[in-house]
């Protein structure tokens, strides 16, 4: 097993992209390379960054990689506003990743400052 998979929000962040696969194969076609493509690699990048800080030598870079997921936490809360307001996504289906996105957030924020010399 590797260190970032007993990471909870890894655990969770690989969820939100599950569901973000799901949620984004009923967008419109001409969607493909737009919004879906999007919201797809924002919600991969999110895990792939904790993944990928972890390996690193130093706290400092691990916490550059958990800033750099944080941002693509607020580029994916960007799409699903677009999302919502296209009517691709119902506002139920909004407010869950919503609240996914924000719980993440938090996760890593708290993960970061735990990496982060004070």
């Amino acid at each position: 097993m590797f260190n970032f998979e007993k990471l909870e929000v890894w655990k969770k962040s690989i969820a939100l992209a599950d569901t973000i696969y799901s949620r984004t194969r009923t967008f419109p076609a001409d969607e493909r390379f737009g919004l879906t493509n999007q919201l797809r690699r924002a919600a991969v990048s999110v895990s792939s960054n904790i993944a990928e800080g972890s390996s690193r030598s130093s706290k400092v870079d691990f916490a550059r990689f958990i800033e750099i997921g944080t941002g693509s936490v607020f580029e994916l809360v960007s799409q699903i506003f677009i999302a919502r307001r296209q009517g691709f996504i119902n506002q139920e289906t909004f407010q869950k990743l919503y609240c996914d996105a924000q719980e993440i957030g938090r996760m890593l924020s708290g993960l970061r400052n735990s990496l982060t010399p004070k």
